[in-house]
């Protein structure tokens, strides 16, 4: 909305009763003023959100409204896997109460799905300080299944991520731990379409439809964090790093780990995201925040990941050798 002040210049520079070197005044701040209304000093938003209609804080002025988002540690960001290094104290995790059931309660916050855990689940070895209890989990997505993952493996973006956020066991809340430059853990996995639905995922997918709009909320049938990622033999190949929230206010208290096997959901189930609102009813797309730099951080694997990742090279190697030996 233009104010009465706004109005009135543009009425007169229209007539031209505004001499030239006036304008050379007006039409810079003018300009300013316009461009301060579009962008605002709203909510923060993701790109997918962001028009003259809805003034919100796009990712590249997230600063604009929570200063630590312009920080040098920063999350997420791109893993380029031949210049992570190897750690040995990169072991595997201990989950202990992953199994245990609970119903919890989801809901569309605005800005993504989120669930919040009883504080029963824990886990910790994997290189990780201490234990760490589980608060929450969310996911972050793209447009109908399209590229969505906030973290990208050499420049891979996947359809889809889950972060299982957790707290240091002896805190008792969020904002506590997040004073704590080591507070907070947050457990990443990337997601795969698959050409069959994973029914694991059924109390969640069939929730959504139920809470469509923003600030809707509903109660999951019973379920575990264990059955939404994968087996627990299955886990021992992550990154590690430390980093931020992936979200405003941004505060770099995460240690990060990002498991390299992925999730397998269908089309169908990954599309059922994208029919979530935000609150101005836009479709709820693209709901991740572009990389940011590393300014000289280490991305470190556990042993596992190289391994995989040399076993896949070779047998592509072994596979294009044998199919170059076959007789045309």
């Amino acid at each position: 909305m233009r104010s009465h002040w706004q109005k009135q210049v543009i009425v007169l520079l229209c007539l031209g009763r505004v001499s030239a070197n006036m304008q050379q005044l007006i039409l810079p701040a003018l300009l300013a003023s316009f461009w301060t209304l579009c962008t605002g000093a709203g909510d923060w938003c993701y790109q997918s959100q962001f028009s003259c209609d809805h003034q919100c804080n796009a990712p590249d002025k997230w600063n604009h409204a929570h200063s630590d988002c312009e920080g040098k540690y920063q999350s997420p960001i791109n893993i380029v896997t031949r210049k992570t290094s190897k750690d040995e104290r990169l072991t595997p995790f201990q989950f202990d109460n992953y199994q245990q059931t609970f119903r919890g309660t989801i809901k569309n916050n605005g800005h993504s799905v989120q669930v919040g855990v009883p504080h029963l689940s824990t886990v910790s070895d994997g290189g990780l300080p201490t234990s760490y209890k589980a608060v929450q989990f969310h996911l972050h997505w793209g447009d109908n299944g399209g590229p969505g993952s906030e973290h990208t493996i050499d420049g891979e973006q996947y359809p889809m991520e889950l972060h299982i956020v957790h707290m240091k066991h002896h805190y008792t809340d969020l904002i506590t731990a997040l004073s704590d430059p080591e507070g907070v853990a947050v457990l990443g996995f990337f997601y795969e379409r698959s050409n069959s639905a994973n029914r694991k995922y059924d109390p969640i997918i069939n929730a959504l439809q139920s809470i469509k709009a923003t600030n809707g909320n509903t109660s999951l049938i019973p379920m575990s964090l264990a059955q939404l990622i994968p087996a627990e033999q299955n886990l021992t190949t992550y990154y590690r790093y430390k980093g931020s929230l992936t979200t405003p206010g941004c505060t770099e208290a995460v240690i990060w780990t990002l498991f390299e096997n992925p999730i397998p959901l269908s089309m169908a189930q990954l599309r059922v995201f994208s029919e979530l609102k935000f609150h101005d009813e836009k479709q709820m797309v693209g709901t991740f925040r572009p990389v940011q730099p590393l300014n000289g951080r280490q991305v470190f694997r556990s042993g596992g990941a190289v391994i995989l990742a040399s076993s896949v090279l070779l047998m592509a190697a072994i596979a294009t050798a044998l199919g170059l030996s076959q007789p045309n």
